[in-house]
């Protein structure tokens, strides 16, 4: 059967796609798909497979882990349109957006190679310490074990390869759980690995019910890291439950952004803004969610913003054309409809948008809100941008502070001490100075603070954390 035309039959783009008869999935090869029966007697055999897999894949050299991950990347490229396809079927993203993807998951694995060849201990020298003569150190990384990824819809390649892609460099093995609602791009990009070199085994993939398949999965002892992203509330069940396993945790934000009055072009801002706010309709954790305008530039910049926001197209997924698309299922839709119906009969104005329209919410702004409203202090991960009037500057970075997620925050201003004195006081895990958060390149530290996450991503810092660092000593007198 044709891949495409398969992903066609089984996406319902009106309803939630639910893979229940579908819990445990393996693509082998591109034209089929074989589809087995999900319980915990074959989740035992995958968590051995990958120990097996693990105990040869550790001795690989560092050049034929490279190797491996850049040829993945090569045949990527080749595979570009019918990844972004699979992509944009199953997440619901206007394909313009999956296309963007697909370029940085080919980024991230090219990065993943390049480190693969880096990671480099140090020489350490021990006759510092007292009796410390005749003696040589130095030190080496090893791969951990077992990694056990879980990812989200929104990015179902890429935040995938964030995971796979170090793992791999450093040698270890991965049991990866995509959202049950996207899982079709991890089998592929599976299917481009192991074509690409990668041993059997060395990456598998489970679905199914997410606590279910991880309580089971962590009564193993040879799973040694945990990496997850998804939201606060199943961040912090899994780190009760992971004991003194390695933990990485990507977690939700509202990465607000703070436009100053000393900016030059507020159009060109107002552009991106409505963009970090909007792309893939705000289901993106470090989409735009509130935007702090200075009083002076707070009219004209809120009317160019209105005018951005309302070019807007949607339409279907596959369309170049389009801007934004249904959200991922109805239960987001009716989730972000009331919280906005909540807010503006407290008060708060809707500018332009919140309007339902098929699965979709139309892109929305609203003013007037209070700091209590669930759209100022939760993670709407939906259309909706809130603006502020800042009356007072001195009083920003509190603002900016308050806030229960610390990931990404952007401010705007042509003041350099401005920029360093936000730089320095804001307590956010990535600082953007004339950008907005919705930034993020793949090789930079991304680490978020409070409940925005626990541990660093980013290919060259997730590599270290998913590895263990030894040191050896040897005594020649």
């Amino acid at each position: 059967m044709d891949y495409i035309k398969l992903l066609k039959k089984e996406i319902n783009r009106n309803a939630e796609f639910n893979l229940n008869t579908y819990p445990y999935t393996y693509l082998s090869h591109l034209d089929k798909l074989h589809i087995f029966d999900f319980d915990k007697k074959s989740l035992t055999e995958i968590v051995n497979r990958s120990q097996n897999a693990f105990e040869s894949f550790k001795f690989y050299s560092s050049y034929d882990r490279t190797d491996i991950l850049l040829k993945t990347a090569e045949a990527l490229e080749k595979h570009y349109d019918t990844m972004a396809e699979i992509i944009s079927l199953e997440a619901k993203k206007p394909l313009k957006a999956a296309r963007q993807e697909v370029e940085r998951s080919i980024q991230t694995l090219k990065l993943s190679g390049i480190e693969a060849s880096k990671l480099e201990g140090e020489s350490i020298n021990l006759d510092v310490a007292p009796n410390g003569s005749g003696r040589e150190a130095f030190t080496k990384y090893e791969p951990l074990g077992i990694v056990y990824a879980m990812t989200p819809f929104n990015f179902p390649l890429n935040l995938a390869l964030h995971k796979i892609g170090p793992a791999i460099a450093v040698g270890n093995s991965v049991i990866i759980k995509p959202s049950e609602k996207t899982p079709f791009s991890s089998f592929f990009i599976k299917y481009i690995l192991e074509e690409s070199g990668l041993p059997e085994n060395v990456l598998q993939i489970v679905t199914g019910d997410g606590e279910e398949v991880t309580d089971h999965l962590l009564t193993f002892d040879e799973i040694k890291k945990i990496s997850f992203t998804g939201s606060a509330k199943v961040g912090k069940l899994i780190k009760s439950k992971a004991g003194l396993r390695e933990l990485t945790l990507e977690l939700g934000s509202t990465s607000p952004v703070y436009i100053t009055e000393e900016v030059d072009d507020l159009k060109n801002i107002a552009e991106k803004v409505v963009n970090a706010a909007f792309s893939y309709n705000g289901q993106v954790c470090i989409s735009t969610q509130k935007a702090y305008v200075d009083e002076g530039v707070y009219e004209p910049f809120l009317k160019l913003l209105k005018k951005q926001t309302e070019s807007l197209k949607y339409g279907e997924v596959l369309d170049t054309k389009t801007d934004f698309t249904d959200l991922i299922d109805e239960q987001s839709q009716e989730r972000i409809r009331d919280w906005l119906e909540e807010s503006v009969n407290d008060g708060a104005e809707i500018i332009t948008g919140g309007d339902v329209l098929n699965g979709a919410i139309t892109p929305t702004i609203v003013t007037g809100a209070t700091a209590d409203m669930k759209i100022c202090t939760k993670e709407v991960f939906g259309p909706v941008l809130v603006v502020e009037k800042v009356t007072s500057p001195e009083g920003i970075s509190e603002k900016l502070n308050s806030s229960e997620f610390g990931l990404n925050v952007g401010v705007f201003t042509n003041n350099l001490k401005t920029a360093l004195k936000l730089g320095n006081v804001l307590d956010y895990g990535q600082v953007l100075i004339n950008d907005v958060p919705t930034l993020r390149f793949d090789h930079m530290p991304y680490n978020g603070r409070k409940n925005s996450g626990y541990g660093t991503e980013g290919i060259k810092y997730a590599i270290k954390e998913m590895s263990k660092l030894k040191m050896i000593s040897l005594n020649y007198e």
